[in-house]
Formats: C-alpha cells, sequence, structure tokens
C-alpha cells in the first residue's frame, strides 16, 4: 500500500513539475490578477498642494497568447506632506496659528493627502532581456479618472469648523481624466506566486474643482489644471491560467 501511495506521489509530481516547465516554455494567455505599491513624485499645479505619495493599488490583467496586455487597476493615493495648509485654513485660525475648538482649547488637527485613480490600459511584453517566452519588457498606456483631496483630521470632531460638512469647503476635491503610461520589466515565472512587474509610471490628469465653493477663495474655483504624477512602480501577480499548452491542466 505504501509503495503505490509513493508511486503515485511520485507520477503527481513529475507531472506537476513538467506542467510547470512547459508553461514557462510556452506562452501562454492568463488573467492575471495584481497587487502594486508607487512611490511617486507631483509635478504640474499639484506640486503646489502636495509633495511625494504612495499608491496602493489592485487590478487585473489579461494576458494573449501573443504577450498582449490588457488591464483595469484601482488605485488609492495617500501623502503627508502638505504645501500651504496654514493659507487655506486662514479664515478659522487665530492671531497665534491655532484652531480654537468647542471647548475652548487648542484642535488637534492633522492634514493629509489622499486621492485614487481608475484605469484602464492596454500594452505589450517585447522580447528583451526576456527570461522566457512570457517575460520582457513591459509597455503600456491607457486612460482614467483621478481625484485628489485635502483631508482634515479632526481628533474627536471637536472643531466644527472643519469637521464634517464644513471640512468640504476646504479640502480642495479636485478631479478629472488622466492619460497614463508605464514602460517597465514583466516577469511570469513557472510558479503560480513567483511573478512579478516593475517600472516607471506617469499620470497627466487634467482636473478641476469638484465643489461648488471654497471657502478661502470666498468663490467656485473654475479653474482647469494639468496635475502630473511619475515614479517607480512595483507589482506582484498571481495568474491564473485557463488553459496550458499539450493538454496539461491544473487542479
Amino acid at each position: 500500500m505504501k509503495k503505490n501511495l509513493v508511486s503515485l506521489l511520485l507520477i503527481i509530481l513529475s507531472s506537476a513539475a513538467f506542467a510547470q516547465q512547459n508553461a514557462g516554455d510556452t506562452v501562454v494567455h492568463a488573467f492575471v490578477p495584481f497587487a502594486s505599491f508607487a512611490y511617486q513624485f507631483p509635478g504640474g499645479e499639484i506640486a503646489h498642494r502636495y509633495g511625494q505619495d504612495a499608491a496602493i493599488g489592485t487590478g487585473l490583467f489579461y494576458k494573449t497568447d501573443k504577450n498582449w496586455l490588457w488591464s483595469g487597476d484601482i488605485n488609492f493615493i495617500f501623502g503627508n506632506t502638505i504645501h500651504n495648509g496654514d493659507s487655506i485654513l486662514n479664515m478659522v485660525l487665530n492671531s497665534d496659528g491655532y484652531i480654537i475648538d468647542g471647548n475652548g482649547t487648542y484642535a488637534l488637527y492633522a492634514l493629509y493627502e489622499r486621492g485614487y485613480s481608475l484605469n484602464i490600459r492596454v500594452g505589450k511584453i517585447l522580447p528583451v532581456l526576456k527570461a522566457n517566452p512570457n517575460s520582457g519588457l513591459m509597455l503600456m498606456g491607457g486612460f482614467g479618472y483621478l481625484v485628489h483631496r485635502l483631508k482634515i483630521d479632526n481628533q474627536h470632531l471637536t472643531a466644527p469648523q472643519i469637521s464634517r460638512d464644513y471640512a468640504k469647503g476646504y479640502d480642495r476635491l479636485t478631479g478629472g481624466i488622466n492619460l497614463n503610461e508605464f514602460v517597465g520589466y514583466y516577469f511570469m515565472g513557472k510558479s503560480h506566486l513567483w511573478n512579478f512587474y516593475g517600472g516607471f509610471e506617469f499620470y497627466q490628469a487634467f482636473t478641476h474643482s469638484l465643489r461648488d465653493y471654497v471657502f478661502d477663495m470666498m468663490k467656485k474655483d473654475n479653474n482647469r489644471y494639468l496635475d502630473l504624477f511619475f515614479g517607480f512602480k512595483i507589482g506582484w501577480m498571481v495568474p491564473v491560467y485557463r488553459r496550458l499548452p499539450e493538454k496539461y491542466y491544473y487542479h
């Protein structure tokens, strides 16, 4: 009985190893969920509001057997460096530069950058420095929608002048259509877990204010902005093969 079990195990392992090697030697088509992290530098108008930031994202590639890539993704933007925060809140600051809360004490608050982007992209894996037929230079481009704002975090909401609906008058909520480009390297190995991509990403967002009234400007902001992001992005992928070549399947 033990010999039969050992023989069966060896057959299964050898079959799996052959299937993985076959997948590494042949261009496969697959759905590829991924998670990503980006470190970004601002440019254009947004550089006057925020400093460097980061973005975490998730999405789905569809990779064809011709090494074309189609993808959709969502990315959440966050940063801690705010430019001109005091001038934005100038209307509610006292002569010493503090906000007095409802208890008559100094309000505890912090300012953050927050945002997100939704994107659709198309690209190609080119046979440059390829480790196998499914890897190589990765070029992608696409479009999407990008939103960013100033988050005012007032501890315990003790300062009503910067909390809830009043915070919307200062938050600089801005959004618009973006174009994006990516150049980097795409690696798909024989293992379903050891797959990644990395490279440089660029955004050009054509944005405008999404608020009807901006308190410190004392009017609606009707300006149009060009917001730029550029930085390094890495992603971890878990391919889901619909069908491996030569009738081998994963179970």
